[in-house]
């Protein structure tokens, strides 16, 4: 017999309550060290929690469809003897984290001219990647909602009033669902929000019975597009978009890369003119720091980050995922490629890592494999700006003597303007097509 221990789930990041959606082992099942126990899906990415023993599964705590911290309970089961012995007394599991302090958040008191609608308020810019809410309101209309530190960071991001909010949890204990599932009835219609202070409404859009017009297919929309949705529609309502349109001239790297192609391909590497652009787009946002900052919480300072972390968008099975890529600036092209081609390839596994998507200063949206001349993206708050890549093509271009055939690429530039003004987007693309133009000049 070995020594019975409990197995609970270990750190996973900034994350709780998230959800199981595979469970691996069963009660008699024998495990390795590392071997996979169960499959994790947070907002955006599903992860395998692997077994720090081996053994025999003596019993399961979980099913498919609960949710998770770090310190719960997983599954019990019984150590090789051999293993144990080798291994710490206090290794036999994680305690479980304390409960954070309740405290409480205290509405604001309506002014006598102020309705109990325009109490209410927007959502906020980010998307909610967060502990759940831990509301305790009371039975009677109060204005006092107890929460901890990090759900009142969560509601505040949000833009949510705690007050507004109906819990489903025991004794009406608001979720991190119940807060999600108010952001959507607001985007859908559900209800007119005023905006913080102003008299701005969002009319709701009327529901229709499109069968009574013919017949009708509904599929539900996947997880993936369900949270990225709600995000993309609380950037767009909360940030002042603009977008600036120019060409860039790629000819001569578009033929450096393809005299680079076959060096790569023999170090089976597929070389792509993304780690080219992002090379350039980090060479602009050195010169031009404004574009790699983002507003602070409260709208009055401007943090200025001095990393380059660049947010590439991935067409995936499930929808769009914007895997982030570290410290592009301190990594070469053909380091840069091997990198794309494997984040990108668990991204559409649905493999990624919370982390994978976390950290971003400036995102990359490319349609030129598909098609297209132009298009408006939606700024990735709390980034600033975000850059369109569209499909290249021959022009005709004057070089002062006569036409030119040039291979030029459309960049589409979206950016905030509360902290980005149109003369800085002008300049940065401007700089960013100089820099496609001749990649020598990152060099001065």
């Amino acid at each position: 017999m070995g020594t019975e221990t409990k197995v609970l789930v270990p750190d996973i990041g900034d994350f709780s309550g998230v959800e199981v959606i595979e469970v691996l082992v069963n009660p008699g099942d024998r495990v390795e060290v590392e071997g996979s126990l169960i499959t994790l899906e947070s907002d955006k990415a599903t992860m395998e929690i692997p077994s720090p023993h081996a053994g025999e599964v003596k019993s399961v705590a979980i099913k498919v469809g609960d949710t998770v911290g770090e310190g719960d309970l997983l599954l019990v089961m019984d150590v090789d003897e051999e293993a144990a012995a080798e291994e710490p007394a206090e290794q036999g599991g994680v305690p479980a984290p304390a409960a954070e302090e309740v405290e409480p958040v205290q509405a604001p008191a309506p002014t006598p001219v102020e309705s109990a609608e325009e109490s209410q308020r927007l959502p906020g810019e980010k998307q909610p990647q967060h502990p759940p809410v831990l509301v305790r309101p009371s039975d009677a209309p109060s204005a006092t909602a107890h929460a901890s530190p990090s759900v009142r960071r969560f509601a505040r991001e949000l833009g949510v009033d705690l007050l507004q909010v109906k819990g489903s949890g025991a004794k009406g204990r608001v979720t991190k669902d119940d807060v999600q599932n108010f952001i959507k009835s607001v985007l859908a219609g559900g209800g007119a929000v005023p905006a913080r202070g102003g008299a701005l409404t969002l009319p709701p859009i009327p529901e229709v019975d499109f069968s009574a017009f013919g017949e009708i297919d509904e599929q539900p929309l996947s997880r993936i597009k369900k949270i990225s949705g709600a995000h993309l529609c609380a950037c767009w309502l909360n940030v002042p978009h603009v977008t600036q349109f120019d060409e860039a001239d790629i000819t001569d790297l578009e033929a450096f890369r393809q005299e680079q192609k076959g060096i790569a391909a023999k170090q089976d590497i597929r070389l792509t003119f993304m780690p080219f652009l992002m090379t350039a787009c980090v060479g602009a946002l050195k010169q031009m720091p404004e574009f790699n900052s983002s507003l602070s919480a409260d709208g009055e300072n401007l943090i200025y980050k001095r990393y380059f972390h660049i947010g590439i968008a991935v067409d995936t099975p499930n929808g769009l995922m914007v895997p982030v890529i570290r410290d592009v600036d301190k990594k070469g092209i053909f380091e840069l490629a091997q990198e794309l081609v494997e984040v990108s390839g668990r991204a559409r596994e649905g493999k990624l890592a919370p982390a994978d998507l976390k950290g971003g200063c400036f995102s990359i949206s490319s349609l030129g494999g598909i098609g297209g001349t132009a298009f408006t993206p939606i700024v990735n708050a709390p980034e600033v700006a975000i850059l369109g890549v569209s499909r290249s093509a021959m022009k005709p271009v004057w070089d002062g003597n006569a036409f030119q055939p040039r291979l030029m690429l459309p960049l589409s530039l979206s950016y905030d303007h509360r902290v980005i003004d149109g003369a800085q987007a002008a300049k940065f693309s401007t700089l960013l097509s100089g820099l496609l133009g001749d990649l020598r000049k990152l060099l001065l």
